[in-house]
């Protein structure tokens, strides 16, 4: 449970980052960043990250059971 759990945490944090970088640069090419919108986004994605591993399960975390 404790590889899961360190897995899941990695993928939603790699969701978050990814989803900030684009809202970011999408931002920024309309010379305006609404923080509000790139934090709300960025924090969805994660958690739906969070919710689609478990409702699916991680292959790094299985590898690591075989």
């Amino acid at each position: 449970m404790k590889k899961f759990l360190k897995a899941a945490g990695v993928r939603a944090a790699r969701t978050v980052a990814q989803t900030a970088a684009a809202m970011l640069g999408t931002s920024l090419a309309l010379s305006e960043v609404n923080w509000v919108a790139v934090l709300s986004a960025s924090l969805l994605a994660g958690i739906l990250s969070l919710l689609t591993s478990v409702a699916t399960g991680l292959p790094e975390a299985e590898r690591d059971h075989a």
